[in-house]
């Protein structure tokens, strides 16, 4: 027998054995499972690499310590939360949002120890450079701390401007700390980074991996963007560092997008989510320290949640509170989201729904950015057309917005697409806020954004070309893994 032929034979008994492992012991959703093993079969060798750097499980992997200091007294808090709502404290009874949701905020409680506080003023963006301009005064303005963690940093105009604004402040003596995806900000300025060292800050990237693009863990992205300042302020939301999200990309022209600015109690709970990803990235190890969690007096009246879902989380958080939503629309639904991919039991969700009198509205992007994911989406719009959900494509340039708001009640806004890999792969984090007022000026947001949209209707789906159909059908067989 030549190398070459039991080089190949290795590579088939390992394909075999890849086989094996992704049906009894991964355990996989069936979808899944069966797209993998059609990789696996047509393309046995090449299969075999994919599913080694795309498809190893890391959910039931401990990633992040978080038995601290700061967990204990999360744990005490959530405790007292509990009681309170089953007591119908006072607390929960005035808050300006309805009663009907309670239960999601017990969910949140109980499943991800996500803290309730009541008492923010929310600003929202919607123009990347109304946000940065904000984000920029703020870092200009902090005099402790600035802490930064974004899925992408190019190496751009706008990202030298935010790097080189946190470079100051580090000479300043603030301290400075930046996390980044080191796939998605692969481009980021290594020499800036060197800067804001000598500077006294510190940079650290996530699931960093010697060999490009070849990682056991490349799968799996922190696709989390949030700023701290001072532990009085925190942003959350959609919007990433760089030129394309000022509009300036010619592919995608204007970046429609959802941003919060927070101030309040939760800035602490954003600080938590922060300093873990943090202590684990970097091997710092923060305990609980008053100036990262200073006491604040805001007059504000907003109810949120922070809600963070990764691989590492025992359940999908953030998907469990999407439809905990749904289940509880008595008028309206709109979401918006670039990519619209759920697993059965969102889908399901949506179409009863809708069966049920509630009217559900869908918004996607018309331009793609990723073409597969962008047909797959089409089609799972085909299924629930017919069960009279109202959709629409946004023609004015990229929507990247992850919104999703049930009768203008409650909205969840931040980083998780609607898809297989923020549910299942990616490191989120998501507002959950339950503000009538908020609620209803992003429902207003979504209203003008239809004058910009063409309607996806059943007509019109229907006549779709044979080739688009094709094209639907390959990229939703494979979506599972997408």
């Amino acid at each position: 027998m030549s190398i070459l032929s039991f080089l190949l034979l290795i590579l088939v008994i390992l394909n075999i054995a890849s086989a094996l492992i992704l049906i009894f012991l991964e355990r996989k959703d069936p979808a899944a499972t069966w797209a993998w093993l059609m990789v696996l079969t047509l393309i046995p060798v090449l299969g075999f690499v994919l599913y080694l750097l795309l498809g190893q499980n890391l959910r039931r992997q401990k990633i992040f310590d978080t038995k601290t200091k700061d967990d204990k007294i999360v744990h005490k808090i959530v405790i007292s939360q509990l009681e309170d709502l089953q007591n119908c404290e006072s607390d929960y009874t005035n808050c300006n949002y309805d009663l009907n949701h309670q239960d999601t905020i017990k969910m949140h409680l109980i499943g991800s120890q996500s803290v309730f506080s009541r008492n923010n003023d929310v600003t929202i963006f919607t123009d990347g450079k109304d946000k940065f301009n904000q984000l920029i005064t703020d870092i200009e303005n902090a005099e402790d701390h600035i802490h930064i963690l974004y899925y992408i940093i190019k190496n751009d105009d706008l990202s030298n401007i935010v790097l080189n604004a946190l470079i100051k402040k580090a000479r300043q003596g603030v301290k400075v700390r930046l996390l980044y995806d080191s796939l998605g900000s692969r481009s980021i300025s290594k020499k800036l980074l060197k800067e804001l060292k000598e500077a006294g800050g510190s940079s650290v990237s996530f699931f960093p991996s010697k060999i490009p693009y070849l990682s056991l863990r490349i799968n799996y992205r922190n696709h989390r963007k949030l700023a701290i300042i001072d532990g009085k302020c925190g942003y959350i939301g959609g919007f990433n560092i760089g030129n394309e999200y000022l509009g300036l990309d010619k592919k995608f022209g204007y970046w429609r997008d959802n941003h919060l600015k927070i101030v309040g109690d939760s800035v602490r709970s954003i600080q938590m989510r922060f300093l873990l990803d943090w202590s684990h990235a970097s091997q710092e190890k923060i305990e609980y320290r008053k100036r990262y969690y200073p006491n604040l007096d805001v007059k504000g009246d907003t109810g949120i949640q922070i809600v963070s879902s990764g691989p590492d989380s025992e359940e999908m958080y953030i998907k469990n509170g999407y439809l905990k939503m749904i289940n509880s629309a008595k008028k309206n639904i709109y979401i918006q989201t670039p990519y619209f991919v759920p697993d059965e039991s969102f889908l399901e969700g949506l179409k009863i729904a809708s069966l049920s009198g509630v009217d559900v509205n869908i918004m996607i992007p018309a331009k793609p950015d990723h073409p597969f994911v962008h047909w797959a989406s089409y089609s799972y719009i085909g299924d629930l057309l017919r069960s009279g959900v109202k959709a629409y494509a946004y023609e004015d340039g990229f929507l990247h917005a992850k919104t999703v708001i049930i009768d203008e009640e409650v909205a969840s806004v931040g980083t998780a697409n609607i898809d297989i890999r923020s549910f299942k792969l990616n490191f989120e984090v998501n507002a959950f806020v339950y503000d009538k007022s908020v609620a209803s000026s992003l429902t207003n947001f979504f209203k003008e954004d239809l004058k910009v949209c063409d309607e996806i209707t059943l007509e019109k789906y229907n006549a779709r070309s044979n080739i688009v159909k094709i094209k639907e059908s390959i990229s939703r067989l494979l979506s599972p893994i997408l």
